[in-house]
């Protein structure tokens, strides 16, 4: 069985760095044409995918974030990560990590078979 369990600060201050980590276990982060993203729901809204790495290690990124966005990853501990800086509170979301069976860029569908339980992340002074 695949888990994911995600983990942040809670809550971030404008401008700062938002830091998030993604602990996958049942499968590792390097497992062949697998993917993992990360994806957020802002309260009311629906879901929008940031980001993911490959298996390969490489990132790809939702444009509208990409200029602030990094995802990257420790094979070793099999954990992913995801920064984003200069945050605002339109970034206030939860945030999900997820099984990509996709490793791909935003030009291919996304499709997600297992979800962390997601994280509540609130951009606040």
């Amino acid at each position: 069985q695949v888990q994911l369990q995600e983990s942040g600060p809670g809550q971030v201050k404008p401008s700062q760095t938002l830091f998030l980590t993604c602990k996958v276990s049942g499968d590792s982060i390097t497992t062949n044409f697998v993917a993992w993203s990360w994806v957020r729901q802002p309260p009311g809204k629906g879901l929008e995918w940031v980001g993911v790495v490959a298996y390969d290690g490489s990132a790809y990124y939702n444009p509208s974030l990409e200029s602030r966005a990094s995802i990257s990853r420790d094979t070793s501990t099999n954990q992913f990560f995801l920064q984003l800086s200069s945050v605002t509170p339109d970034d206030t979301a939860v945030y999900y990590c997820a099984r990509d069976l996709w490793p791909g860029g935003p030009w291919v569908p996304r499709e997600y078979d297992y979800w962390g339980q997601g994280t509540q992340v609130t951009v606040s002074s």
